[in-house]
């Protein structure tokens, strides 16, 4: 139930999620972390991997770029051998925006490594635990610019929809235990929306003031969301009795998308 902003409590209940193992990549700050405390609030062992491991209540924050594949294996390796994982969380910090043209071909190269790159060696190596364990939810934090391509970050585009085809494909091949979706935030309250604001002013000249009144112009609920409310949508999906929705790219952006 939301209280007040930045503020929630769990809409389910306090052992939902008991007798799982989480893995939240991302897990420092806004909708990474709000998923971390929304899963332990629901009874799971959450594991939260960023760069700055944050103290966390009743989270094991654990250090490690995701632009290091070495460093991830290693770290994962150490998760599996106290475990099986059940549900893995893959979300990570956003490109620069600019105008897709301003990039050159070598600016595409650690975003996808943070992003592609991460999720699916990571993916690779929990799948076999979670067939073994008889349950696996994987989820993906990416963004509505997989249908609809938002201006002025076109990196972001390109790379948000490389992450919807592949986990899109993977559906297929995954066991049936097994279950992947896509989150698709829109405006989050978030640092990431700020730095994002901040560089397309730098790039294009308009005021940070143009660029959100742009953004809440587009949003019929009038506001950012805020990130527990998207973390409550990460939840449902990872819950037991979710294992009928797989496949799905679900928006949680306050019906700012046109399509369908």
């Amino acid at each position: 139930m939301l209280t007040e902003v930045g503020k929630m409590e769990s809409p389910y209940a306090s052992d939902a999620m008991k007798g799982m193992r989480a893995i939240v990549c991302g897990a420092s700050k806004g909708i990474g972390r709000a998923t971390a405390e929304m899963f332990a609030l629901c009874g799971a062992e959450v594991i939260g991997l960023s760069r700055s491991a944050p103290e966390i209540q009743n989270v094991e924050s654990v250090k490690v770029d995701l632009e290091d594949t070495t460093a991830i294996e290693e770290v994962i390796l150490k998760i599996l051998e106290n475990g099986p994982v059940h549900i893995l969380v893959n979300n990570a910090g956003g490109p620069p925006g600019g105008p897709l043209l301003s990039s050159d071909s070598d600016a595409f190269n650690v975003p996808f490594k943070r992003h592609l790159h991460a999720a699916h060696s990571i993916t690779r190596m929990v799948v076999p635990s979670m067939t073994e364990a008889g349950i696996g939810r994987i989820v993906n934090i990416i963004s509505t610019s997989v249908r609809e391509p938002i201006p002025n970050i076109g990196l972001s585009n390109t790379l948000r929809g490389a992450m919807a085809s592949w986990a899109k494909s993977l559906n297929l091949e995954l066991p049936t235990c097994i279950t992947i979706n896509n989150i698709l935030p829109g405006f989050t309250d978030t640092g990431r929306l700020n730095s994002l604001a901040n560089s397309i002013h730098e790039k294009t000249g308009r005021s940070k003031e143009e660029i959100h009144d742009g953004w809440m112009s587009q949003v019929p609920i009038q506001r950012l969301i805020d990130p527990m409310e998207t973390a409550s949508a990460i939840t449902f999906l990872c819950l037991p009795q979710s294992g009928g929705i797989r496949g799905v790219s679900l928006a949680v952006d306050g019906g700012r998308m046109r399509s369908i």
